[in-house]
């Protein structure tokens, strides 16, 4: 059902699915989906934003899905599990915010509450009339009498997401003005300065405790990679050193299937029985070369060469953390060169009816994110991103490229091939 500015309606479950959904086209601005858990109606802390920097809560109430393209529309999704949201948490936003303008060019602006277990739609708000806001809260889960009640708000904010975030009490990591220092007081010379007068060690005031250590503020940047701008500096973005985690999210025929974090879309997959293995070839300074991937339970070492590690391998869906693909960049010196790709083990001919988002997550510097094109060929293998250590950079370069395996060739070998890595391959199996 449709509703109304200013509703409210009961919500019949408590998993669901959070669409935020707008038509795409030319000069149509990018639009992020974030949600905001609130005590008293500010947040507890930066804990409590969820948004594409910051995935997940941890008490596994609100997880960000993210975006898929199909149809002319994009959507972009947060899972709401109603039941795990803390008993002092009274309320959960639910913002857009727009990258690149403002909503008023953001056409069939709407959010949409779906029953997760079900697919159903059970609400929806359709925003109109926007003019230079850019951001919105859009709507909001409250809790009413032991039971919680989805609103539809529509209030808007010309500050972006920046504004619309540090209105609910986060601490937004932005460029600092230096402040000028203060000017010296002058000393009149016809006054003498009286020396202090020593305070005896038996009355003197205990030193105050230290100050326990400031929270990290939350960092709102992010960059997205296209055909026309394909590539971006580590350095520059301040992402050169620990842990850089990948992401890739695949929808189905209209359906998302995730390797990270959602179990709905992990349930998907597997009722599909679709398996896909993320993968990555290496090539460091000293020259030695390999392939990180379950085939062969090749899972790689954080600490040790090629300090690329790959967690498990989640076939069923049954694993509640899924995969994930961590590269060390606190030995940025030791890679010469990484190639992040995913082939298909199982489940599916080709890559021609999935489509992707891959994110790419320094632990310092901004996201990276950039959508795959629509395969048009039987590919069974498709390169995402290269990595290159410049000497003194490392560059993510956006490939987004679908291969096709020649036959009685396998996916790996294909990949190497396409990009000379020059390795002999063996069957392997997991």
């Amino acid at each position: 059902m449709s509703m109304p500015k200013g509703s409210n309606a009961p919500v019949p479950t408590t998993a669901l699915r959070v669409e935020l959904g707008w038509r795409s086209g030319p000069g149509v601005p990018d639009a992020d989906a974030s949600a905001l858990l609130l005590v008293g109606g500010k947040v507890r802390s930066d804990r409590d934003f969820v948004f594409y920097n910051q995935p997940a809560h941890s008490s596994g109430a609100v997880r960000h899905e993210g975006k898929r393209h199909e149809g002319g529309r994009v959507t972009d999704t947060l899972l709401v599990d109603l039941a795990r949201v803390e008993p002092a948490v009274e309320t959960v936003v639910l913002a857009a915010s727009c990258d690149g303008g403002t909503f008023a060019a953001v056409p069939d602006l709407y959010i949409e509450v779906r029953d997760a277990g079900r697919g159903t739609a059970i609400t929806r708000f359709e925003s109109n009339g926007a003019t230079v806001e850019t951001a919105f809260v859009l709507g909001e889960f409250y809790r009413r009498q032991g039971a919680w009640k989805f609103r539809a708000v529509g209030q808007g904010y010309g500050s972006g997401l920046e504004g619309l975030a540090t209105d609910f009490g986060i601490s937004v990591d932005e460029p600092q003005q230096t402040a000028p220092a203060p000017a010296a007081t002058p000393v009149s010379p016809a006054t003498p300065v009286s020396p202090a007068t020593p305070v005896s060690p038996a009355t003197a005031p205990p030193p105050p405790p230290p100050a326990p250590p400031a929270a990290a503020p939350v960092r709102l940047s992010k960059v997205t990679l296209t055909k026309a701008a394909p590539s971006v500096s580590l350095a520059k973005q301040g992402g050169t050193s620990g842990a850089l985690h990948v992401n890739l999210n695949w929808e189905v025929h209209n359906k998302q299937v995730s390797g990270w974090g959602a179990r709905l879309g992990r349930a998907i997959a597997a009722h599909a029985g679709l398996d896909l293995d993320l993968c990555a070839l290496y090539e460091l300074a000293d020259g030695s070369k390999g392939v990180v991937q379950a085939l062969g339970n090749a899972f790689g070492d954080l600490r040790r060469p090629p300090y690329i590690h790959l967690d498990g391998d989640d076939r069923t869906g049954a694993v509640s953390s899924g995969e994930n693909l961590t590269v060390n960049l606190d030995h940025t010196r030791d890679f010469r060169r990484i190639l992040v790709f995913v082939t298909i083990y199982e489940g599916a001919r080709s890559f021609a009816d999935l489509h992707a988002t891959v994110t790419l997550r320094p632990q310092h510097g901004a996201a990276i994110d950039f959508s795959l094109d629509e395969c048009t060929v039987p590919s069974t293998v498709c390169a995402l991103a290269l990595i290159t250590n410049t000497g003194d950079d490392l560059v993510v370069q956006r490939e987004a490229r679908y291969l096709v395996p020649d036959r009685g060739v396998s996916p790996q070998r294909t990949v190497d091939h396409a990009y000379g890595w020059g390795m002999n391959w063996t069957p392997g199996r997991k």
